[in-house]
């Protein structure tokens, strides 16, 4: 059995594989700090109650964007599985050439989407991840990450717009029902939502024009990805768990050497 452990700025997503399989996913805040020790009470309570073997567990990869989290679960991995984990980093054999200026800053989670893309799609690729940012990564037909786009993503809009314009209501995170708003709630809703479809569409059209792709695989992943992709014109593909399936792949390509 594989562990893979997806630390994202709101949440951390864990993920057990066997073989090729994802069985079970877990989440928990990333905004709550934590040891090594509790992270590992925590996986071994989901894990007991999974009535899963720790024992037969034989590899962890963590991808991670919060510095500050990674090492408590390197030190869990290490003290309680007696495994030396995958971190996954721009300077890790993804199979994948990084044609970004600054490789070292591309996020491990957006590594993760273009390499399990290119595994599941080939090229040319843009994958739109919608987290705590909403992210465009684009890969090329030969399985290069040429780059891509980041805007801050639906909840962090939300919570920014209330907090620089004290007026303005916390909403539900939901589609209103139109895109004409006739309530102050349900004109944030649309400018969050039909905004953000409206965007998608439009940066996809362009990424697509500026790279002179006719043909091109465009794929969601992330918390609303299914939400946002049945109003857009552009997205017809959903991958949930894209990151997972990345960090699955990048081990089996590194678990001997």
């Amino acid at each position: 059995m594989l562990i893979v452990i997806d630390i994202g700025n709101t949440e951390i997503v864990l993920g057990l594989y066997e073989e090729e399989s994802l069985k079970h996913h877990w989440r928990m805040s990333s905004k709550v700090p934590r040891t090594e020790d509790e992270y590992w009470v925590l996986l071994e309570s989901w894990m007991n109650s999974a009535h899963l073997a720790l024992s037969k567990i034989k590899g962890v990869v963590i991808s991670s964007v919060v510095p500050a989290l990674t090492s408590p679960f390197i030190e869990m991995a290490k003290r309680y599985l007696h495994l030396e984990p995958i971190v996954v980093t721009a300077e890790t054999d993804t199979g994948l050439k990084i044609l970004y200026d600054t490789p070292r800053t591309v996020g491990a989670d957006r590594i993760c989407n273009a390499v399990a893309g290119y595994h599941l799609y080939k090229g040319p690729l843009i994958i739109v991840d919608f987290g705590t940012a909403t992210t465009f990564d684009v890969v090329s037909e030969k399985g290069e990450y040429i780059g891509g786009v980041i805007s801050l993503g639906i909840a962090g809009t939300s919570q920014e717009l209330h907090r620089v314009a004290t007026k303005l209501p916390k909403v539900d995170l939901i589609f209103p029902p139109k895109v004409v708003g006739n309530t102050t709630e349900t004109s944030i809703q649309s400018g969050l939502f039909w905004g953000t479809v409206s965007m998608v569409d439009g940066m996809v059209n362009r990424i697509q024009k500026e790279m002179e792709w006719d043909q091109v695989h465009i794929i969601a992943t992330g918390g609303l990805a299914s939400v946002i992709v049945a109003r857009s014109q552009v997205i017809k593909k959903t991958e949930p768990f894209l990151t997972l399936e990345g960090m699955k792949i990048i081990y089996q390509r590194n678990k001997h050497h």
